[in-house]
């Protein structure tokens, strides 16, 4: 559903991406990993389109997103969802509000519809009954819950995941890593995931990409990243300060 191919991005005398090559299947859960600061969330904006990259293509459904004009792009970001970091929730508006505000910006729905809509996602994320709650109220796993629920709200084919997990407790977490799950399975979704936290990317991931110094150097199923032999790879996850990964 997703290809980049040979994708550079550098800023200033900084390359990020050096010929960066990925597949992300459809209906599948994808996690990128990599050390912090190694274009992990780069490669993320590339995907939905935040950035364009020096030279390289970036295809969506076969379409090439780098050559599309604001338009055209913003109808192929229909076909996303996103869960920021910190759930980025605007703390004016109340939780109903927050899930409505991308029903109310990309629709024609009438106000009882959009209504039943929130409620429906709510409920999926484990959250019935909140709608007039404020974000300063909910936990960090609650935000992160309705995050889900306003990145669903459109019904994407492609939810993108920044770190859902940090900042979590050991059992937020393994809430939140399940709930992704359980809504991947319930509207078939094309997710993929930017994470470093070793446990949740096998908890969740149906295919594990390693992005190191630019580039994509394994990807395979969980059993093929846990077994691989590659050193980079045994030291990132053994979270290890010898090997390869140099230390800044």
């Amino acid at each position: 559903m997703i290809r980049l191919i040979e994708v550079h991005k550098s800023f200033g005398p900084q390359k990020v991406l050096d010929g960066l090559n990925l597949e992300i299947e459809r209906g599948k859960t994808t996690v990128i990993i990599g050390r912090s600061g190694g274009g992990k969330s780069v490669l993320l904006k590339h995907v939905i389109g935040l950035l364009k990259p020096d030279s390289g293509q970036v295809l969506i459904d076969g379409v090439d997103i780098t050559k599309l004009n604001d338009r055209e792009l913003n109808e192929i970001r229909k076909k996303f969802g996103m869960l920021f970091q910190e759930a980025a929730l605007f703390d004016s508006m109340t939780v109903g509000e927050n899930v409505a505000f991308p029903l109310r910006e990309h629709t024609k729905m009438k106000e009882d519809e959009i209504r039943d809509t929130v409620a429906e996602r709510l409920r999926v994320v484990g959250l019935k009954g909140v709608e007039t709650k404020m974000p300063s109220e909910l936990s960090g796993g609650m935000r992160k819950r309705v995050g889900l629920a306003r990145a669903i709200a459109l019904r994407p084919q492609i939810v993108l995941f920044d770190e859902p997990t940090t900042g979590l407790d050991p059992v937020m977490t393994e809430a939140v890593n399940q709930l992704i799950m359980d809504t991947q399975r319930s509207f078939d979704l094309t997710c993929v995931v930017i994470s470093h936290d070793v446990q949740s990317i096998f908890r969740i991931g149906q295919k594990i990409a390693m992005l190191h110094e630019g580039r994509i150097i394994a990807c395979g199923t969980p059993d093929v990243i846990e077994t691989s032999d590659n050193p980079v790879i045994r030291q990132f996850l053994a979270g290890s300060i010898e090997g390869p990964i140099k230390i800044m």
